[in-house]
């Protein structure tokens, strides 16, 4: 299939444009056979019910916390849990634009992602702090939980002993009654490769890299000058 339409292009930039897209095909065999992979992981490690601290769903509201275990965090026996540890609490004094970024994107595709997965919000901030960051990125389609209380960032390697943060998509599965980590993507791939273990969790850096001008060193923040 030949992509472009446009006539006047050269003879050079044909070939060039087909050499890629049989390259563009091969990535996205090579992405469908590593989520076969992933799909096909055996059960992990079981993991103990946290308990989450969480304020209402309206983030204005000024209703008391209620604490929360993550086997009801499940709203079905065969769905799974999705989270997303931000960069934000103990040593992490403020939140991380990177993640905030993530969230931005997916506050706003959160009630699609409703029909398949349960996905929530989980920082080591206390909640009030938490909930003020969601009020000023404009999260109203996010459930928030504080693990202030909890070792599940610590458990999940996204947080050391000197309370040092780093983001982390963790699924969790239940099974007969049994909470068990299923798998977790961090953003240091390698030594070589940091930022880029969590590329396709945000259109952002997809987009940029279709362009002649790539990525970068373009960084994520929580605002923008005009």
């Amino acid at each position: 299939m030949r992509y472009t339409r446009f006539t006047d292009e050269s003879q050079a930039y044909t070939d060039a444009r087909e050499a890629l897209r049989v390259a563009e095909g091969e990535l996205i065999t090579q992405r469908e056979r590593v989520a076969e992979l992933r799909r096909k992981l055996p059960r992990g490690a079981t993991v103990e019910d946290y308990v989450f601290t969480e304020g209402p769903a309206d983030l204005n509201a000024g209703d008391a916390p209620t604490e929360v275990r993550l086997s009801e965090l499940f709203s079905g026996p065969d769905r799974s849990v999705v989270t997303l540890q931000l960069m934000y609490g103990k040593a992490q004094t403020h939140p991380c634009p990177m993640c905030s970024m993530w969230l931005d994107g997916l506050n706003g595709v959160a009630d699609h992602l409703r029909q398949r997965v349960d996905f929530v919000v989980v920082a080591a901030a206390e909640l009030d702090a938490l909930r003020a960051h969601g009020r000023d990125r404009g999260w109203d389609n996010l459930r928030l939980l504080s693990a202030a209380n909890n070792t599940l960032k610590f458990d999940s390697g996204s947080e050391d002993e000197d309370g040092n943060q780093t983001s982390t998509f963790s699924v969790f599965g239940t099974e007969d009654g049994v909470l068990f980590h299923s798998y977790s993507a961090h953003p240091q791939w390698s030594d070589s490769d940091y930022q880029r273990g969590l590329d396709l969790m945000s259109p952002v850096w997809n987009i940029f890299d279709l362009t002649p001008q790539g990525r970068g060193d373009w960084y994520a923040g929580l605002s923008y000058d005009q």
